[in-house]
């Protein structure tokens, strides 16, 4: 068996530029649902919105260093988790907190200035706590990634697209109000089909490799999870922000990780079978973290607490 650090998966160039189109696409209809009155009534708990954003972009990539250290991970692997921990939230998360029943206008905040923010923080995550790990340092002198173009691409993936949406919703509401919904479906469905292409095109390989990420993808999203709530509830918020926070953190936008991989290192193959694992398991991580919720109403939970 090849060493997963050695493997570079293939993704079809032409189809790697439409999967960057449709990517920025999925983020101008995420943005078309951003109203005004969502951000005012997350700042009126400013707080909560601040360590959302604390524990998304500064703990979570912090704490998954010392578990990369902890777990001593195939290089290509560590890369992977580091890469997805510096990634913003993910399009399933505000759905996730309302079926929690959590404070949906806070995760609906929390996402975008996530992903505004990650234009900076993705980039600057990977390079720091990449560079950090030693066994790893090799393979990122070997794809020679620039930050600065990692982050002028995530601005183009994530910053425009998210203007143009509230430009839009602005200036033509009523089209805004039609498209919403046909939007929130195809951008859910896009995600999907695009981690399936991503394993149809390298199915071998996956068969082959997923056996050595299925645990460490299960503890690492567990600590994101694990991470928000604890922060959250060290700050002493209502339970329902405490949902919030905790999704937040344990739903990242692994579609954005694996367009990352595909075009900054190679389609290296722990990197891309973490990604790939992360985007379908932090679906089920999160959808049944947020059934237990649901039938756990916030209030009787924090007295309960």
């Amino acid at each position: 068996m090849t060493d997963i650090d050695l493997v570079r998966l293939n993704f079809n160039p032409q189809t790697l530029l439409l999967l960057n189109v449709v990517l920025g696409f999925v983020m101008f209809g995420v943005s078309l649902e951003l109203k005004a009155a969502d951000f005012k009534e997350a700042l009126r708990t400013p707080r909560a919105l601040v360590i959302g954003l604390v524990a998304h972009h500064l703990v979570f990539p912090a704490c998954t260093y010392v578990l990369v250290l902890l777990l001593q991970p195939r290089p290509s692997i560590a890369l992977g988790m580091i890469l997805v921990s510096s990634c913003p939230a993910g399009n399933i998360s505000n759905f996730l907190t309302h079926f929690a029943r959590g404070n949906t206008a806070l995760s609906v905040s929390i996402s975008t200035l996530s992903t505004l923010t990650a234009i900076v923080m993705t980039p600057l995550n990977i390079a720091f706590w990449g560079g950090l790990y030693e066994p790893a340092q090799p393979l990122l002198r070997q794809v020679a990634v620039n930050p600065l173009e990692m982050f002028l691409h995530v601005f183009m993936l994530l910053g425009l697209p998210l203007a143009a949406g509230l430009a839009v919703s602005r200036r033509w509401p009523r089209f805004t109000a039609r498209a919403q919904q046909p939007m929130k479906i195809f951008s859910l469905v896009f995600f999907l089909l695009f981690v399936l292409a991503a394993l149809a095109a390298n199915w071998n390989y996956f068969l082959v490799y997923v056996g050595m990420v299925v645990a460490v993808v299960f503890v690492h999203n567990a600590s994101a999870l694990a991470t928000g709530y604890a922060m959250a509830f060290a700050a002493r918020l209502p339970e329902r922000d405490r949902r919030a926070v905790a999704i937040e953190c344990g739903i990242q936008n692994s579609g954005l990780g694996l367009i990352l991989i595909f075009n900054f290192f190679d389609g290296l193959g722990g990197m891309a079978v973490v990604a790939a694992w992360w985007g379908i398991w932090h679906i089920v991580a999160g959808l049944t973290m947020a059934i237990f919720w649901s039938k756990r109403p916030p209030l009787l939970a924090q007295q309960a607490a």
